[in-house]
């Protein structure tokens, strides 16, 4: 009998664990990770050249509806998407889910090369633990629990306690919206954000439903015949219109290396809680499982308290730049167009 070797082992081993259906998700999770990222570069372009010709989506305008190059983004969007909800098809969630961070880091580096936009040192760090910190959320996740029918994912929504959240959630975003937006959606970047995680966590809630009844289906349980898989239908293509509107404003009037990561951390921290509540994902983990998800978060609100602090560091940069050239101007005797204001003097006193 022949005995293997370590290294031996080991290949067997990883070709066991990844099989041809975990080979297919990977595939789809990292290409989903690239046309996401890319779809923020892509709609920042369109947004800024539909703002040069109309209202900018910023201030409320929807020209960039008739943008080609933002349609280009948008599509590149939902291709992401698809081949993410694709990916959770072939291969757990412990191996997709934590490849949506590389989105961040496609975004951030696409931005710096294409937009030109710059990210401080302290933004680097914060995009860093943001990643570190859903990725380690994500690792330690439980299980999802198997469901067999809509119906039973219907009776979870309808839980006292998610029901309890969906009407703080729906609360909270009409709130931002008819109040904190009109003030102030142009100065502060969690405004927006916090609409589209917001909505985004109920989407998600409904995607998962919606993608449990068309795997039933597909394996001969029928599930569109049932009311529960259209009213969460109904709910998604609300759910998705809102965040689309909001994030296009966001991306319109912020620094998309900035946008992109705050977005992914809060709108999967608020997936995660989502969950918790409906499915009752922490009722099967153990102490220390949920202690790490706890400190996962902590680095989560640290990458985002940096990330802001960046951009607060680099509107202060840009301000007192100007002052400081305003200044040497004053100083220098020039006008605003470089000419010295006593030889401006001397040549009209000559004329």
């Amino acid at each position: 009998m022949a005995v293997r070797s370590p290294a031996e082992m080991t290949s067997t081993s990883w070709r066991e664990e990844m099989s041809s259906d975990n080979v297919k998700g990977l595939v789809l999770a990292l290409s989903s990770s690239f046309f996401i990222g890319a779809s923020f570069i892509v709609k920042k372009k369109g947004l800024k050249k539909a703002g040069a010709s109309g209202i900018r989506a910023g201030v409320g305008g929807y020209s960039y509806l008739y943008e080609p190059l933002w349609w280009v983004g948008m599509i590149t969007m939902i291709v992401g998407e698809i081949a993410n909800f694709a990916a959770y098809a072939f291969a757990p969630a412990l191996l997709v889910t934590p490849l949506g961070a590389l989105s961040i880091i496609i975004s951030a580096a696409l931005a710096h090369i294409i937009l030109r936009e710059r990210l401080h040192i302290f933004g680097v760090l914060g995009c860093v633990l943001c990643v570190v910190g859903s990725t380690t959320i994500v690792l330690h996740a439980p299980q999802e629990r198997e469901i067999h029918s809509v119906t039973e994912v219907w009776e979870l929504a309808m839980d006292p306690a998610f029901l309890m959240y969906a009407a703080l959630v729906i609360t909270a975003a009409l709130i931002l919206i008819f109040y904190f937006i009109p003030q102030y959606g142009q100065t502060h970047i969690m405004v927006y954000i916090g609409v589209c995680s917001l909505v985004g966590s109920l989407s998600v809630m409904s995607v998962k439903a919606i993608g449990i009844a068309l795997k039933l289906t597909l394996s001969g349980m029928n599930q569109l015949i049932y009311p529960e898989t259209w009213v969460f239908t109904v709910v998604v293509i609300a759910c998705v219109l809102t965040q689309m509107n909001y994030l296009n404003k966001a991306l319109d009037t912020f620094n998309t290396a900035v946008v992109s990561p705050i977005y992914y951390v809060m709108f999967t921290s608020l997936t995660i809680v989502a969950s918790v509540i409906m499915f009752k994902d922490w009722d099967r983990q153990s102490p220390t499982q949920v202690i790490t998800e706890i400190c996962g978060f902590v680095t989560i609100l640290s990458g985002t308290f940096l990330l802001h602090k960046t951009k607060d560091m680099s509107d202060g940069l840009s301000s007192s730049m100007s002052l400081r050239l305003s200044k040497h101007s004053e100083e220098d005797g020039l006008n605003g167009e470089g000419i010295p204001l006593r030889r401006q003097e001397s040549l009209r006193s000559s004329v």
